[in-house]
């Protein structure tokens, strides 16, 4: 069996290439190699960048330097392959209203380029969306506790509204991708699935204040750079570790069973700001300096899943805990501390 994973030299790309290498398929990763977060971190640009693409060449994965625009070079790629995981994207709503020509191109054009692909080749696809297709509204549903805002119910499923609040061009640009997936899934019958997915962490995840705050808070804490937090702090995520994500796209391939789906932790997986600091501060033994800084436009101050369709459908479920899961990551962050001190 051979897989195509775009994005594969990104974190949840790179996870994907080795975890179906030790599966025993064939993996193509394709990637543009793009540093647009990577120049705003302040690490070692050029060794953060290689990273990734050095591991999975070392483990035996093809490795392609290639865009996700260009239709004809991905085809030429993906003839031949059994599956797709799509992660390509541009990730980060700071970004997507600095440059939304990028987002637009990156997660549109490139989303369709993609689900083509899919189609006229006759292979499955998974493509990862966002739980920001929800849009921020749910702001407004919140109460305030000691450490967390709180929701009733807890968790949001797939029937949730979408794009309320405000937005901005990651909004857009991730939910149109989102319902492409849907349009090829009811127009072609392309065995497809959108994954939107909420706070994903691991190893190899070069996180910064645009991306992947837990890793940027494991990075500031070990590298004793101040964490930046906006807002009270008390925002939440169900996070869910990247070995767990390829779990579930190895559940998709295997049962084809389409659609929307809610890739998340669940409420045991639930964190807020705060309590990552505190979870944090007991991993490492030291607490990291904060900062508090205002809100950011278009910020979701919560998001749990509610994972019951994943559960049902694909016979899928997390595994890997927040404290076990940050620990991995932090050692790994310690293994390659010269990186991250730029």
């Amino acid at each position: 069996m051979k897989v195509l994973v775009t994005g594969g030299c990104g974190f949840l790309g790179s996870h994907a290439c080795e975890y179906f290498i030790n599966e025993g398929w064939q993996v193509v990763s394709y990637d543009n190699m793009t540093k647009h977060e990577l120049d705003r971190t302040g690490f070692a640009v050029e060794d953060a960048r290689d990273h990734n693409w050095d591991y999975l060449k070392s483990i035996g994965v093809q490795m392609v330097k290639a865009d996700i625009r260009n239709k004809q070079e991905l085809m030429d790629y993906t003839s031949g392959c059994d599956y797709i995981i799509h992660t390509a994207a541009q990730p980060a709503m700071t970004i997507s209203w600095e440059d939304p020509e990028l987002d637009i191109t990156t997660n549109v054009l490139g989303t369709f380029n993609v689900l083509e692909c899919a189609r006229l080749l006759k292979i499955p696809v998974v493509s990862c969306a966002t739980i920001h297709v929800y849009g921020n509204r749910i702001n407004e549903t919140l109460t305030e506790g000691p450490t967390r805002y709180q929701r009733e119910p807890a968790g949001i499923d797939e029937g949730h509204q979408t794009l309320e609040g405000i937005l901005t061009p990651l909004h857009a640009s991730k939910f149109a991708g989102d319902v492409y997936v849907r349009t090829y899934i009811n127009t072609y019958n392309l065995e497809a699935a959108s994954f939107r997915l909420t706070g994903i962490y691991g190893t190899r995840q070069f996180g910064g204040e645009d991306h992947g705050w837990v890793a940027n808070f494991a990075i500031r804490a070990i590298t004793k750079r101040p964490i930046t937090i906006f807002g009270t702090g008390k925002q939440v995520r169900d996070i869910v570790y990247a070995t767990d994500v390829c779990r579930a796209f190895d559940a998709f391939y295997r049962t084809r069973k389409g659609g929307v789906y809610n890739i998340g932790g669940g409420i045991d997986t639930s964190l807020s700001l705060l309590e990552c600091i505190d979870m944090l501060t007991d991993i490492l033994g030291q607490r990291p300096e904060v900062r508090f800084a205002p809100d950011r436009h278009g910020d979701l101050r919560y998001f749990v899943c509610d994972i019951k369709k994943a559960k049902d459908s694909l016979g899928w479920s997390p595994q890997v805990m927040p404290k076990e899961g940050i620990k991995r990551l932090t050692d790994w962050i310690r293994d390659n501390i010269g990186i991250f001190k730029g």
